[in-house]
């Protein structure tokens, strides 16, 4: 953009900005009222005549034209100019950001929104009231003039955590309006909240607090009994309230200081007094009409600090959405049934969202302390470092040539103390994916409003825990496969019920340990995948040859190829093809695995599986001439010395090793790694099994050294693309070793001869 663009831009947006307050404080009886609203129009207009797009043009020309055409410019403005430009004012904001923008080269058209519903006007003083469209928001101010960053990072902390207890706490209500514990817990939530926005100053985000509790108040008093449309109002102040504080920590770290955002306050507002004066709705205030993108947060943002030890308070979740209903009349809310401490006591398995986190409803934070993740990391890589240079000394060859039984018992101690510190700091790396689980319940409520369908979500195994690394990047490959299953997967009710099903569909989360691993299903119960429809499509887009032969599982496989949709339609929820070749590349970028399983018209099941933590494991100790390679023990299935009987060669699959019956392809390890004097007869060496999901290959090394735990270094930017190699580590004797990516290896595909 050049600088005469740039300028302009900056000015247009600046006038817009002034034009708002005037809107907001215009007051028709004063002395010429229109007259300075006529002065930034005309300003504005003349800013934008040169370097805008003619959409902007013509949008700033017609406000000048509503402003001129009230009688007279120190007359009462009309109604209609006043109405026109509250609903005008967002829709240029958004074009004009749009177009400061856009690139240099020009060509994009910048979008305007519709104009949207008129707004309502109150009779006496003939200024619009706002309603509760999408065009209906204000530009707001996230920090203070005089803010503390200090202060400012640890309202945000808290905020969040108080936002996701209301969220949680929300969903709860939806099903069971007069869980009394829960009402006071998210009444609770809001109370703290308004106090904290007083403290830090903000005005806005504390009346807002104030109109929901008082919303939770009555519901508490049994003055009023929340239904979907409490909800949704509920739920769409909570999204104004995430907005704010991420806006407000990118801001602390200085990405884009100062600048506005807009949001719907005033319709939150307006819906909630409706709500508590029995007044019909006018449009709901659902969280997807907020539709300003969020801003990017930093890094060092996105890392809240770590709550140590493992424990995540437990929140609660509901995902199974009524159909939308009027408002119910005020009644006295029922009391609940009092539970026995036996009954409290037993444990559940399987359990919908809803239960499973009213389990954990009000539980405190008792013993909990805040560390910044940082500090816990840095704590982590200590630890790694001591136990490294502690398995150096015990090996050192001049300390095991002294013959000290003291020595040895000594040597001992200082083992088993470092190996139980190292267990105990990578502990706290562990917290349940309860959290991310629990996220998934507003998400897949929305999701069944949006695509018109029944659908309610089953969380088993939340206290199953997890490195917090891995949880944190679990969050969007989940989102997308929970979306492809409410969008793809599971029927409209009428063709369930056609199906002879139930209604309402299922999505059942679940994760549990298995085989020194944690694994995470996502199931529907929907119409499955169909394998002669995926064989077709991968035909027609030429992934395949007709002719080619594959399982049942292989073609399966192929929804994980790029680009790859079954969708007919493009929605706004899937159907690009972009997405589940993403979430296969961020999986095993996490060293995990992720398989299907499915049966047309029963349902779809996805199987991740992860390590329990990334910052060690336990490997296997190779030789592949004169290099030393870490494999993964869990990788690997079984090790042995072949016979020649074992050996043989399928012509355009290469060499093949006979494994309990099934041949299963052959990798040279030191071949394939151009590593130079290795054993060429596999007769002589030692052949590995390794697996990676349902797929297995073997691998040919020299020999089998020994066995031993190490801490995992990334190997850096440099080597970032290629994928032989997960990382390294340094070994007992001080030497590096590089780990092998046994995924990318078990699912390489090799030129002919190349690994002969």
């Amino acid at each position: 953009m050049t600088s005469d663009r740039s300028a302009a831009a900056e000015h247009a947006q600046k006038l817009l900005r002034q034009i708002s307050l005037e809107l907001a404080f215009v007051d028709p009886h004063a002395p010429r009222p229109a007259e300075e609203l006529l002065r930034l129009v005309v300003e504005l207009e003349q800013a934008v005549a040169v370097h805008a797009p003619q959409a902007i043009r013509d949008l700033a020309a017609a406000a000048r034209g509503r402003v001129e055409s009230s009688p007279g410019v120190a007359a009462t403005p009309t109604t209609d100019a006043i109405v026109h430009l509250h609903d005008w004012q967002p829709r240029m904001q958004e074009a004009v950001i749009a177009w400061s923008r856009e690139p240099e080269s020009g060509g994009h058209q910048v979008p305007v929104s519709p104009p949207a519903q008129p707004a309502v006007v109150q009779p006496r003083t003939g200024i619009p009231a706002p309603t509760a469209s999408a065009s209906t928001t204000e530009q707001f101010s996230v920090l203070p003039d005089d803010a503390d960053g200090e202060l400012v990072r640890l309202f945000c902390s808290e905020s969040q955590d108080l936002l996701q207890d209301i969220e949680q706490g929300v969903l709860v209500l939806e099903e069971r309006p007069e869980n009394k514990d829960t009402l006071a817990t998210v009444f609770r939530a809001f109370h703290t909240f308004k106090g904290n926005a007083s403290v830090m100053k903000l005005a806005v985000i504390q009346r807002l607090a104030h109109e929901l509790e008082s919303l939770l108040d009555a519901a508490r008093r049994g003055a009023y009994r929340l239904d979907r449309r409490a909800i949704d109002a509920i739920l769409a102040g909570a999204d104004i309230f995430k907005r704010f504080i991420d806006e407000m920590a990118a801001q602390i770290e200085g990405n884009g200081v100062g600048r506005q955002i807009s949001l719907p306050v005033a319709a939150v507002i307006d819906e909630v007094k409706s709500l508590l004066s029995g007044q019909p709705q006018a449009s709901p205030p659902q969280a997807a009409r907020i539709a300003t993108p969020a801003p990017v947060v930093s890094a060092a943002v996105a890392q809240q600090p770590a709550v140590v030890p493992a424990a995540v308070v437990p929140a609660p979740a509901v995902i199974t959405p009524p159909p939308p209903a009027a408002a119910i009349p005020p009644a006295p809310m029922p009391t609940p049934t009092p539970t026995t401490p036996a009954d409290a006591e037993q444990p559940v398995v399987a359990r919908p969202a809803a239960a499973a986190a009213s389990a954990g409803a009000g539980a405190g934070a008792a013993g909990l302390i805040r560390v910044d993740t940082a500090k816990l990391d840095g704590l982590i890589d200590l630890v790694g470092e001591l136990v490294i240079a502690q398995s150096m000394v015990t090996q050192n060859s001049d300390l095991q040539a002294v013959a000290s039984e003291q020595l040895a018992r000594s040597l001992g101690q200082l083992r088993g103390i470092s190996t139980e510190l190292q267990r105990t700091a990578l502990s706290l790396r562990m917290v349940p994916v309860r959290g991310t689980f629990q996220k998934m319940a507003r998400l897949v409520r929305d999701l069944s409003g949006q695509v018109g369908k029944e659908i309610r979500l089953v969380l088993e195994g939340e206290e199953t825990e997890l490195d917090r690394t891995l949880v944190e990047e679990l969050g969007d490959p989940l989102v997308h496969m929970i979306r492809n299953a409410a969008d793809h997967g599971i029927e409209s009710p009428t063709d369930r019920v056609a199906a002879g099903k139930d209604s309402s569909g299922t999505i059942t989360l679940r994760a549990f340990h298995k085989g020194g691993m944690v694994f995470l299903q996502i199931q529907d119960d929907g119409r499955g995948l169909s394998v002669s429809r995926i064989r077709g499509k991968a035909v027609e887009r030429g992934l395949i040859s007709v002719h080619e032969q594959l399982t049942d599982r292989e073609v399966l496989d192929l929804i994980f190829a790029p680009g790859f949709s079954l969708a007919s339609t493009v929605t706004d929820l899937s159907g690009r093809g972009v997405g589940m070749d993403v979430v296969r590349r961020n999986i095993e970028r996490l060293r995990g695995t992720i398989e299907i399983d499915s049966v047309e018209g029963r349902g779809t099941t996805f199987t991740i599986g992860l390590p329990l933590t990334l910052a060690i494991i336990e490997g296997l100790l190779v030789q592949v001439g004169d290099q030393r390679f870490v494999v993964p023990t869990l990788s690997v299935r079984e090790s042995f010395r072949p016979l020649h009987s074992m050996m043989s060669v399928v012509q355009g699959r290469g060499e093949m090793v006979s494994v309990r019956g099934t041949l299963t392809p052959l990798l040279r390890l030191a071949n394939y790694l151009h590593i130079p004097d290795a054993v060429t007869d596999p007769t002589q060496g030692i052949v590995m099994v390794l697996e990676a999901g349902q797929d297995c290959r073997c691998v040919l090394v020299d020999a089998l050294v020994g066995k031993q735990e190490v801490v995992i270094k990334s190997l850096g930017e440099t080597f970032q693309n290629q994928q032989e190699f997960a990382g390294a580590a340094i070994l007992g004797d001080g030497r590096v070793g590089l780990i092998l990516d046994t995924t990318s290896l078990v699912r390489l595909k090799l030129k002919h001869g190349e690994a002969a």
